[in-house]
Parts: C-alpha cells; sequence; structure tokens
C-alpha cells in the first residue's frame, strides 16, 4: 500500500452530562499514521458501529469500562482491513471485527479482533453477530429463560438490540409484542420481523395498549427503554416473570439521579425477578453465540436491518441518530 504520513481521527472534547450530544463534544484530529512492528498488523477502518452504551463512556458514567479522558480516540467497535501485516497474526486482505475507535487507521496484534463471517457481510460484526446480537441472545436466553407459549414484550424493539431478541423469542416459540416509536418502525416488526403485535409508544397510552394485548401479563419483558415506558410494562407482569435490563436510552440526555420505577413493587406481587447485564462480561462466550445467531441468520430466521451512513466526518452525527431515534436497525458508517 501508498504509506500515507498522517490520518484523521475523532478525538473526545467534552462530556455530554445531562444533555444532548452537541457538535463540541468531537475534535477530528490529524495525527502521524501508526507504525507495525514484528508481529503486528496496519488496520484500515473501513466501517464504524455506534452503540447508545458510547454516550455514557463519555459521560464516564457505570465505571464499567476504563474512562475516555478528554483528548483520547472516540472509543467505538469498528470493522477494519489488514493492509499491512509484519507476521502477523491474519494475512493482508483479512476483515476483522473489534475495538478500533473512531480512527482510519490502528496498529494491533489482532487480540480483542475477531475475523468477520465468511458468509455475511463484514459489517454484520458490528449487528446482528455483534454487540446488538450477542446482547439480545444472552440477556433473552440467559437471563429471559423463555418457555415456549411465553408472552414476550420488548422495549425499544425496532433497534438493532430489541429486533434479535423479540424474533429468537418467536424462534423460542412465544408471543411477541414489541414497543417502537412511529408506524413505519411498528410495521416493519409485524409484516417483516414477525412479532405477533406492535404499540407505538409515541402514540401514548402504552400502559392501556399492553393490558388489551397481554391481558394475562406478560412472562419476560425485555426493556432497551428505562422510565415511563418501563413503568408500564412492569405493570403487567405475569406470575414468575423475568425482567431483562438490558438498557435505558430515556436516562441518556437526563442530568442527576435518574428515577426508579413507581410499579417495581409488582416483583413482589407477581413474584417475578429482574435482572440487568452487561456483554462485555461474556465475552468468553461470544464465538458460541455468534455461531446460534449467524446460523438462524443464514436459514432466514432472524431479520436485520442496517442504517448506513456515509463518510468519516459523518461520525459524531451518525451517534447522534441513535438518540432521536433517526435510525432503522443498526447504526453504521462507511468510511
Amino acid at each position: 500500500m501508498e504509506r500515507k504520513s498522517m490520518m484523521r481521527q475523532w478525538q473526545l472534547a467534552d462530556r455530554p452530562i445531562g444533555r444532548a450530544l452537541a457538535d463540541g463534544d468531537f475534535r477530528l484530529g490529524q495525527v502521524p499514521m501508526p507504525v507495525a512492528d514484528a508481529g503486528e498488523m496496519l488496520l484500515a477502518v473501513r466501517w464504524l458501529g455506534f452503540e447508545p452504551a458510547q454516550k455514557g463512556w463519555m459521560e464516564n458514567f457505570g465505571g464499567y469500562v476504563a474512562p475516555i479522558e478528554l483528548g483520547d480516540v472516540m472509543r467505538g467497535m469498528g470493522v477494519a482491513e489488514v493492509v499491512e501485516s509484519r507476521d502477523g497474526r491474519w494475512p493482508v486482505g483479512t476483515m476483522v471485527a473489534g475495538m478500533t475507535g473512531w480512527t482510519e487507521y490502528l496498529v494491533s496484534d489482532g487480540e480483542g479482533f475477531d475475523v468477520c463471517h465468511p458468509d455475511l457481510p463484514p459489517h454484520a460484526m458490528l449487528g446482528v453477530l455483534g454487540i446488538p446480537g450477542l446482547t439480545a441472545w444472552h440477556g433473552f436466553h440467559a437471563i429471559g429463560r423463555p418457555v415456549a407459549g411465553d408472552v414476550v414484550v420488548v422495549s425499544g424493539a425496532a433497534g438493532a438490540t430489541g429486533s434479535v431478541a423479540g424474533q429468537l423469542a418467536k424462534v423460542a416459540g412465544c408471543h411477541v409484542i414489541g414497543i417502537a416509536g412511529g408506524a413505519e418502525k411498528c410495521a416493519w416488526l409485524t409484516q417483516e420481523a414477525g412479532f405477533d403485535a406492535a404499540i407505538d409508544y409515541r402514540e401514548g397510552k402504552v400502559a392501556a395498549q399492553l393490558k388489551a394485548l397481554a391481558p394475562k401479563g406478560c412472562d419476560i419483558v425485555y426493556d432497551n427503554v428505562g422510565g415511563v415506558v418501563l413503568d408500564a410494562m412492569l405493570g403487567r407482569l405475569a406470575i414468575g416473570a423475568r425482567v431483562v435490563l438490558c438498557g435505558g436510552i430515556s436516562r441518556y440526555e437526563q442530568g442527576g439521579e435518574i428515577a426508579g420505577p413507581g410499579n417495581y413493587f409488582n416483583l413482589i406481587l407477581r413474584r417475578a425477578r429482574m435482572e440487568g447485564f452487561i456483554i462485555l462480561d461474556e465475552q468468553p462466550r461470544w464465538g458460541a453465540m455468534r455461531d446460534r445467531l449467524a446460523a438462524l441468520v443464514l436459514a432466514g430466521r432472524l431479520r436485520w436491518q442496517v442504517d448506513e451512513q456515509q463518510g468519516f466526518e459523518a461520525a459524531p452525527a451518525a451517534l447522534a441518530r441513535l438518540f432521536t431515534g433517526a435510525n432503522r436497525g443498526k447504526q453504521i458508517l462507511r468510511v
């Protein structure tokens, strides 16, 4: 490859605590190209993937990952191509996925990266085979513990994680209700993803709609939203229900403490269980989960959407789309 002397990377410039993302939160820097040493590879980033959790990382919220300091490269998952290898783990041309950060190039010995699935587009490793799909699999199976015939409700159901969780519920023989924002997303859930019903939370009356659709209650609640939507779902728990706390996109623009759900006492009345998790803790099992997810995709039993933006300079705007509901499926960017 022709050797460049400089490259671009997005750096953290401010912490968006209690507010929406702003242009000033990021700085586009020019830095020298990295050089691979013996046993290393030069990776060219081809796609970036975006998660709601990235805003929490910017805020230094939660403490489950090392903080991003001001001036650091913005942390994020990506798909990269090996463009130079000095006896590295993989040959030139190999497509790999891992924590690349928002940079055009990086040097790696391969630790923390996985080769992309040979039978699916490389960017599948950012969506259905990436953090969203893995999160859906673990949360639904390990915490939801489905039984055929269960009534399942998923919030954020048209998102990259919620849509997979709901489809996994259908594969398991469950009756699935999705909660999403807008008629278009709700139509996709029932017409394409196979959900039995969908609730448009923008129309209001989520609790009333859920009562009509699940008169005997919900056996599994898979929550990606938090706030009033979670509270409505907690109001419809069946006896012995399992509540999976996956995410809380409603909290990302709130400052101060997060309000707890008013209907939490139903956990006692319905003898239910509520549990949260972080998928990074399950990394030793990612390979096995990916194999199961890929098999379902290749068998036509798991649909997935990608919202692909274009151009490295558009990375901040692509992340911001997650918090306005503008994305349709997994938000990625082609560098």
